[in-house]
């Protein structure tokens, strides 16, 4: 039981499905065999969801994560703040949920800032009850950028061999097309790089996406391929990084679908989201790299049109535990 990582697993929005699917996720009894899980939230959101799926499995408090013995069929919860007894609304913004599911967030990042866990796996949140509930963070990476001190922290997503590294997020497209800087881009090289060394990649394989259609038809549709995005894989291949492109965006998914690259590094949201979400979306799971610590997640919301009516899929949440417990453990994606 002890090679078996420990990881941390927020419940997200009691308000959304992240209960749900939580629940549902560890009813796949294999979890288990790669990780001991110790939830964050409250007791009575856990139990509301193991009763919802009709599930016998038993959901008991833990004081620290310390405690937890990942025994299957049993919720070890940490349940931190005033929030245990709290009836949260369903299917609703709230500011009581944002405020909770925010303050869970924090205690699992600092239980892996302090050691005390391998890694965490987060559900759902919702940014709009985030502010309700008065945070200022936009998400879940700010939560984690502040809490750190993390300079540069990005996002990618997986679905299967298909894995977008993001130069930029949540930026308006005018600024993410600002964004792509050769310095920018150097540094997302270098991230994705040093990540995927330690996932077991000696050489990973990095396709640089184009930013303009056709990959600028050599400067007719733009410059940012050769002043900024040519540049920096010139540079990067001078650091021994095996760096190609840039790619044509209408072309190079299909290939990294098919295995011929380990990651795509694109250059903005959409760009890499659509491609994830059309290859497998159901699949999806976000990984953060520029952490001192593994945070995997789903790749979905808090979807409350469908909250408590019991038809929420786990598929995306039994994948984001799976990849955590195999990036911890250095298994590899």
């Amino acid at each position: 039981m002890t090679d078996k990582p420990l990881l941390a697993v927020t419940i997200g929005d009691p308000s959304g499905i992240g209960p749900e699917v939580v629940a549902k996720a560890f009813q796949h009894r294999g979890l288990y065999e790669l990780m001991r899980p110790v939830l964050v939230g409250t007791i009575l959101d856990v139990q509301k969801a193991v009763n919802a799926i009709g599930s016998s499995d038993v959901v008991i408090a833990v004081a620290s994560a310390a405690e937890a013995k990942g025994l299957p069929g049993t919720f070890e919860v940490v349940s931190p703040g005033e929030w245990e007894g709290t009836e949260f609304p369903v299917g609703t913004h709230d500011a009581g949920s944002g405020a909770a599911s925010h303050l869970w967030v924090e205690e699992a990042a600092r239980m892996c800032l302090d050691g005390q866990v391998a890694g965490m796996v987060t559900a759902p949140v919702n940014k709009e009850s985030w502010h309700m509930g008065g945070s200022k963070d936009t998400g879940h990476m700010e939560v984690f950028k502040r809490l750190s001190g993390s300079d540069y922290v990005a996002t990618m997503l997986v679905s299967g061999p298909m894995r977008c590294m993001h130069l930029s997020t949540h930026k308006p497209l005018a600024e993410a097309c600002k964004y792509v800087t050769t310095e920018n881009i150097m540094t997302a090289l270098r991230l994705t790089q040093k990540h995927f060394n330690e996932w077991g990649f000696a050489t990973p394989r990095i396709a640089v996406a184009a930013l303009n259609p056709h990959a600028s038809d050599s400067g007719l549709i733009g410059n940012e391929e050769a002043d900024e995005i040519a540049p920096a894989i010139a540079e990067a291949q001078g650091e021994g990084i095996d760096a190609t492109g840039p790619h044509p965006s209408d072309s190079i998914f299909n290939q990294a679908a098919a295995g011929k690259y380990d990651v795509v590094l694109v250059m903005y949201h959409d760009q890499g989201h659509i491609a994830i979400k059309v290859y497998g979306a159901e699949e999806s799971v976000t990984v953060n790299l520029g952490l001192p610590f593994l945070r995997t997640s789903v790749d979905h919301g808090t979807a409350f049109d469908i909250a408590g009516t019991g038809v929420a899929g786990e598929t995306s949440m039994i994948e984001a535990l799976k990849l955590g417990a195999s990036l911890v453990s250095r298994k590899g994606l």
